[in-house]
């Protein structure tokens, strides 16, 4: 085991549990899309932003420099989301703290699922709902960015 990645992967299960809704609707997944939107806009970061609520894509943006090649990374960390219930970063995380590779011992279909940092869960009272993703930077920089996105639009709810 790596102790700074357990380490890191107790600070990422941390976010995942402070991070939640009471509730999320298509007019919060707009006003946290626009919300990301700016805050890339602002920084002129080269990103493509996805939410999703089930399985339905309420929110996309593409900003300059970003391409399709970043929508199909969202795409993979969503199925990573999806299959284990944690954010993208949390799963590769958790996978070095016990020293193997998930590219390798997930045995997942790697043009399916990537287990890099950018996509986050959306949580409804512990239950997942949706899902929220930045592809563009790298891997940590994605997912804080979708962390202080969350973490603002909730202190402004």
């Amino acid at each position: 085991m790596h102790t700074d990645d357990l380490a890191h992967l107790q600070t990422l299960l941390e976010q995942e549990r402070i991070l939640q809704f009471d509730a999320f609707s298509h007019d919060d997944a707009w006003m946290l899309g626009t919300r990301l939107r700016t805050l890339a806009a602002e920084q002129t970061l080269p990103v493509a932003i996805a939410i999703m609520l089930g399985d339905q894509r309420v929110f996309h943006a593409g900003l300059a420099g970003a391409s399709a090649d970043n929508d199909g990374w969202l795409e993979r960390k969503f199925a990573v989301v999806r299959r284990y219930g944690h954010s993208s970063l949390a799963v590769g995380v958790e996978f070095r703290s016990r020293g193997v590779d998930f590219d390798v011992d997930s045995r997942l279909d790697l043009t399916r699922f990537a287990a890099h940092g950018g996509a986050f869960p959306l949580f409804v009272r512990g239950s997942i709902v949706g899902m929220v993703g930045v592809s563009g930077l790298p891997q940590l920089d994605d997912h804080a960015l979708v962390v202080e996105a969350l973490g603002a639009h909730l202190a402004s709810a």
